[in-house]
């Protein structure tokens, strides 16, 4: 989607539940799937608009409205979209993911943070570190025997 200037919004459910944000869009409850996203962001579409939400492993809702930031940090170039993700992670420890429609550049933001300027690697490893720690921490835990 970057490359082809998609404008997107995706932001991944972590421990702070998102239903609040979830009731405001459209229910999809959908494989996860490249094209599936494409889809959704392509402009002058039905679910355009908005963000996508995922919990569970699943696109759980597209076009769903989130807290725009009012932060006087954020750069005067980044628009709506950037807004919003960084208005979501000052209320909720989501993961969000911002694709500017202009540059096709690939931001994101987590814990009222917003990264940009990373490559490629940079990306993966933070969302190894972000995705996969949850695992690692339920199998490291110790198990009582019965």
């Amino acid at each position: 989607m970057s490359k082809r200037r998609i404008g997107a919004l995706i932001t991944i459910q972590m421990d702070t539940g998102l239903e609040d944000y979830i009731e405001t869009g459209i229910e999809l409850n959908a494989e996860i799937t490249g094209e599936l996203l494409i889809n959704i962001f392509i402009p002058n579409t039905p679910l355009h608009d908005g963000a996508v939400i995922i919990r569970d492993n699943k696109i759980a809702v597209a076009a769903a409205y989130l807290p725009l930031s009012e932060s006087n940090l954020i750069p005067k170039e980044l628009g709506t979209r950037h807004r919003a993700a960084v208005g979501i992670s000052e209320v909720t420890d989501a993961l969000t993911v911002v694709i500017s429609e202009e540059t096709g550049e690939v931001s994101i933001t987590k814990n009222n943070e917003l990264l940009r300027n990373m490559d490629q690697n940079d990306y993966l490893k933070f969302f190894r570190n972000e995705l996969i720690k949850t695992r690692s921490r339920k199998s490291a835990m110790p198990t009582r025997p019965f």
